[in-house]
């Protein structure tokens, strides 16, 4: 990191650790059920973090998405109550590459500000095998009408507007004739339903019922959405990987701070063999993970149309699998005060559980990896 980015990684802890905290949090998530906060997002946008990958013209700070990646795993470290930031800037990578100014203006303004993206991606029977989705988008007198349902859309109802992938076209293979539409929140057919989850109000169901929108809300090419999601794939794998990073360096030091504290048999848990291995593996596996976060951010900033399938997969792999580990030892190591929802180690473990799910799976990282390898 560069001076700059280490005094920007300070701030952003800094910022973190007198901000959410004890009763504040509680307050600011309703309980620990809300864990996106607008306020909280605003705030950040006015300090110029929340636009970190939109130019300058577009309001933001116009930083780099190795920028973004540390901003990821520090507010995720920190409990920022920003959980939709993630999606909201998978969907911001691609408007970046393939948006109209228009669309530019008027989106990645709002994002700049602390507006919300969201995707919509999953179906109720297209889940991992995304090309199979059935909802669709047809052309008529200057509009798309869209008819369907898509499934664990992560903070639509948080979002301005919800970048629909569709079927606007029949293909002889499925992954042809998909494309990318945006559609308001608030447009009129546009049905969303809240899915209880253990991380609390996170994601939505989503009906679409003769949803007209213009023409001109397609993100780039029309049957070129296979294309455009493949492109993605880089960020969004990078962006849910610090995001992961962060959570499971969060449960680690926690766990760490209560293992020099709690003493059992007269003296401090952490002396004992059998718990110091449990840290010297988990912070050797962290900083593991975070060199290949890094690297792979930075070989996105050097050339961000290259394709890096097997490197992304693997930061995606490697990070939501070690985030479930550490919140699970910690939960462990802390024995029933990690167990006893006082305290926040559950909450990390319910967090984390979804990340090797979410994305795409673990096991469809691992299919991805081992297709690099010629298997």
């Amino acid at each position: 990191m560069s001076d700059e980015q280490s005094d920007f990684v300070r701030a952003i802890r800094d910022f973190c650790a007198k901000e959410f905290t004890g009763e504040k949090l509680k307050n600011l998530t309703n309980d620990w059920t809300e864990p996106h906060n607008d306020e909280v997002a605003a705030q950040l946008a006015e300090l110029g973090w929340y636009g970190l990958t939109i130019p300058e013209e577009y309001g933001g700070s116009g930083g780099s998405f190795f920028d973004a990646a540390l901003f990821l795993e520090e507010t995720a470290h920190g409990r920022a109550p920003i959980f939709g930031y993630g999606v909201t800037l998978i969907v911001v990578g691609a408007l970046n590459k393939f948006g109209t100014e228009e669309q530019k203006q008027d989106l990645l303004g709002k994002v700049a500000k602390g507006g919300g993206l969201a995707i919509a991606m999953s179906e109720p029977d297209s889940g991992s095998d995304v090309a199979s989705l059935k909802c669709s988008a047809q052309r008529d007198n200057g509009e798309w009408v869209m008819n369907g349902s898509k499934m664990w859309c992560s903070f639509a109802h948080k979002a301005d507007s919800i970048l629909i992938v569709c079927r606007s076209e029949k293909g002889s293979e499925k992954h042809e004739g998909l494309s990318m539409i945006f559609v308001p929140r608030e447009t009129d057919g546009l049905t969303i339903t809240p899915i209880p989850t253990l991380g609390g109000e996170e994601t939505n169901e989503l009906h679409l019922d003769e949803v007209r929108v213009p023409a001109e809300n397609i993100l780039g090419e029309e049957g070129g959405g296979w294309m455009q999601l493949m492109a993605g794939l880089n960020n969004e794998r990078v962006i849910l990987g610090a995001s992961a990073l962060g959570l499971g360096q969060r449960a680690f030091d926690d766990a760490l701070a209560y293992a020099k504290e709690r003493k059992q048999f007269g003296r401090p848990i952490g002396s004992f063999q059998a718990i110091q291995h449990k840290f010297a593996d988990l912070a050797t596996d962290l900083a593991q993970a975070r060199l290949l976060v890094h690297h792979v951010a930075r070989l996105t900033d050097e050339d961000p149309a290259r394709m890096l399938p097997q490197e992304a997969s693997m930061v995606k792999l490697a990070t939501t699998e070690l985030a479930k580990r550490c919140a699970l030892e910690g939960m462990q190591i802390m024995g029933g005060y990690g167990y006893a929802s006082e305290y926040p180690m559950e909450r990390y473990l319910r967090a984390a559980v979804v990340q090797t799910i979410f994305g795409g799976t673990s096991e469809i990282q691992k299919n991805i990896i081992a297709k690099t390898l010629g298997l």
